[in-house]
């Protein structure tokens, strides 16, 4: 726990090493990384057979108790970028979270001009009263979590008009020189806006994948998402507003708060003005439309974009609010949120330990592959908004190919949805607004270098479509990556267990899936994948570190 001061007030929040943000982990393609949390509180990375290092309480591993340690092993391979590490329970990641950069293999250069220099840029939120005190009113009585109370660049909000004298983060640069910013959307339900008064912004990877090469004045990141920019001193000697502002096209509560930094040529008088910019209307769809459909994959020779084309496991995915009956609640009722109106109840063991040691109980295999039932998704809802509740999984086959569309829908309303997969980098195969039509909009698929990413924006009442294949461990030859979150919040010592060569061969991993907005995802919007182990040795999860902590 550290003290805090921000908004011209102080609190204490959950740190790593004292930092908010947390620290930058550095490493390279193929680097080996070992990661050992201490938890001294007292209340990502896709991982190659490792499934034990992901990270998600509940899903992977039971939380770190206090004073208990857990070391996260993995390995970096096939990816290169950047990446967000973030706690994994409850709100803590509203303080706990920090960048990974994982730079290309010595000797390998960028696919783009080198730049003079690498700036982490993360954007957050930040809330002056209590959070926990709000999280745990919203899961007793399924009420909306208060907006932040002001976004933060590098931890900063820059000066707003509740404080004043707060300062901002400043990003010195010299005139000529380009720079490359890490930029990544920690926030924990706001999507943002990013730009630079007065300065263009190559766009070149996102979510550690290199994309072709674009230029544009705004970006737009959904919280999880990540996004690596190029941008060259040009201009006159000066200081240059910097902004982080809010996207939201649909009639919800946000924070319009916006934060500021200033990017400050050196040579510049101390007392010389501000160079403002404007930020863009917080519904500006079409801004944050054009940025999307921007994104393509590289494609090239060295990092080909290796698309399904045939598909195993045709899935479409509802995805939006519901009800549940709530006797201690004024109105009879609390909200939820839900995937094909099933709301996940998380379990008291994780669900990979359950599935590896074969405990009955915790979870069942029958997440339905597509809505129960069909209806117009965007259009007029049904008068029943009651989910289902139940912890279910959905089983796929190593090796097996998806095709997953996610569709929005209006139910309660339509809003964004920043879906983010564990386990698996994705390609984004199509997108569109109303009701997904499967039988003409998959003629309009893009198959040949759609963006590869492992968190997409599901547009307020329209769908994304999604291909992977569940490959996760890979074969040495194939493509691997790593995953984007751990969770470093709760650590015990793990029970042994004797391990049969049938038990060893069980499964490759527990993957979850879930929406990067926190307020949906504790209200039920998520689920997981199991992928069954292949055939050959390097093709199944392997046993659990000694440590692993116990619920």
């Amino acid at each position: 726990m550290t003290n805090a001061t921000r908004l011209c007030s102080t609190k204490p929040i959950v740190t790593v090493n004292g930092l908010f943000p947390g620290p930058t982990i550095y490493s390279r393609e193929d680097d080996t990384v070992l990661v050992k949390v201490v938890n001294h509180v007292q209340h990502g990375i896709r991982q190659l057979r490792t499934g034990w290092a992901d990270g998600p309480a509940y899903i992977t591993q039971c939380p770190i108790q206090p004073g208990q340690t857990y070391l996260y092993n993995f390995t970096v391979t096939g990816q290169r970028g950047t990446l967000l590490w973030h706690a994994h329970i409850l709100w803590l990641r509203a303080t706990v979270h920090g960048a990974i950069v994982i730079l290309p293999k010595f000797g390998v250069p960028y696919p783009f001009l080198a730049p003079h220099k690498e700036v982490v840029v993360i954007l957050a939120e930040w809330w002056k009263s209590d959070i926990e005190a709000m999280v745990n009113k919203s899961m007793e009585f399924g009420l909306p979590i208060n907006v932040s109370d002001a976004h933060t660049i590098n931890g900063h909000t820059g000066r707003v008009p509740s404080c004043l004298s707060q300062e901002g983060f400043t990003f010195p640069v010299l005139t000529g020189s380009t720079y490359m910013l890490r930029i990544i959307n920690a926030a924990m339900n706001e999507e943002l806006f990013f730009k630079i008064a007065g300065h263009e912004l190559t766009v070149v990877e996102v979510d550690a994948t290199y994309v072709k090469p674009f230029t544009t004045s705004t970006i737009l990141l959904a919280p999880g998402q990540t996004t690596n920019v190029l941008v060259t001193a040009n201009r006159g000697i000066g200081k240059y507003m910097i902004v982080a502002s809010t996207f939201m096209d649909s009639p919800i509560p946000i924070d319009n708060v916006t934060a500021a930094a200033t990017l400050d040529y050196l040579g510049t008088l101390p007392n010389a003005a501000t160079a403002l910019t404007k930020t863009p209307p917080q519904n500006a769809t079409g801004v944050a439309t054009k940025f999307t459909n921007s994104l393509r994959s590289l494609n090239s020779v060295e990092y080909p974009a290796k698309v399904p084309l045939t598909v195993d496991h045709s899935l479409f995915f509802t995805i939006g609010l519901g009800t549940t009956p709530c006797a201690a609640c004024s109105r009879g009722f609390k909200f939820v949120a839900d995937i094909n109106n099933v709301s996940f109840v998380m379990p008291k063991i994780s669900l990979l330990q359950a599935h590896f040691f074969n405990i009955s109980g915790v979870f069942t295999d029958d997440f339905p592959g597509h809505p129960p039932i069909v209806f117009n998704y965007t259009g007029t809802q049904p008068t029943n908004s009651q989910t289902m509740k139940g912890t279910k999984v959905y089983r796929l086959a190593y090796n097996s190919t998806v095709q997953l569309v996610l569709q929005d829908t209006g139910m309660i309303t339509p809003e964004n949805h920043p879906i983010h997969l564990h386990g698996f980098n994705f390609f984004v195969v199509g997108r569109g607004v109303g009701n997904y039509d499967p039988k003409e909009d998959p003629k309009k698929f893009n198959l040949v270098d759609p963006v590869e990413r492992n968190t997409v924006g599901v547009p307020s009442g329209g769908w994304t479509a999604i291909r992977f294949r569940a490959d996760n461990p890979e074969s040495q030859s194939d493509r691997i990556s790593i995953q984007t979150t751990s969770n470093i919040s709760n650590a015990g010592a793990f029970f042994q267990k004797p391990l049969s060569s049938k038990t060893k061969a069980f499964l490759t991993g527990v993957w979850f899936m879930h929406c990067h907005l926190e307020l949906h995802t504790i209200w039920g919007l998520k689920m997981a994948f199991v992928v069954e182990s292949g055939k050959c040795p390097d093709e199944s999860l392997l046993p659990p570190p000694t440590d692993l902590p116990k619920c």
